[in-house]
């Protein structure tokens, strides 16, 4: 994780510093109050390089699945240069949350734009990114990879196509 100064703007760009925004988060002195709070302080991680958090902060079922080098490796590799956050959708169920945004970086091919839907779900009182990009290890009439209690096709499998 590299050095940041905990009394910088937050990277997360709420116009907090980031004492108080995302560094209580990082340093799991509390959690994310919703899905947007969870969001943010998943980006201002990829920019200070805090794979550790980024893993923490997906659902529990699919950290196994994450490779942290990799993570690691494109987090140096990018220079963030800033975050939009377009809407967030609080209540999509029960359990579910969306937030859509723009996460602005340079790279060596230049100036990018990540521009994704993403989806966290609730889970014992704690917000989780649901990871679209890994391969579901759960069929559609099994339970559900966060644990609800719902088969997958009934949870989290809408949002994972």
């Amino acid at each position: 994780m590299s050095i940041f100064s905990i009394d910088l703007p937050c990277p997360c760009q709420s116009g907090q510093s980031y004492q108080d925004c995302c560094a209580p988060l990082h340093q799991q002195k509390s959690v994310a109050q919703n899905a947007e709070q969870l969001m943010r302080s998943r980006y201002a991680a990829y920019t200070l390089q805090n794979i550790d958090y980024l893993v923490a902060t997906t659902v529990p079922s699919q950290q196994p699945h994450l490779d942290p080098t990799a993570m690691l490796q494109w987090a140096q590799q990018t220079q963030w240069t800033g975050l939009e956050i377009m809407q967030h959708l609080p209540k999509i169920g029960k359990i579910h949350a969306q937030v859509e945004f723009k996460a602005f970086y340079h790279t060596a091919a230049g100036k990018q734009a990540h521009h994704e839907l993403s989806t966290f779900v609730k889970i014992d009182g704690r917000w989780y990114f649901l990871d679209p990009t890994l391969e579901h290890y759960t069929s559609m009439k099994q339970p559900c990879l966060c644990g609800s209690g719902k088969k997958f096709k009934q949870c989290c499998a809408m949002f994972l196509r």
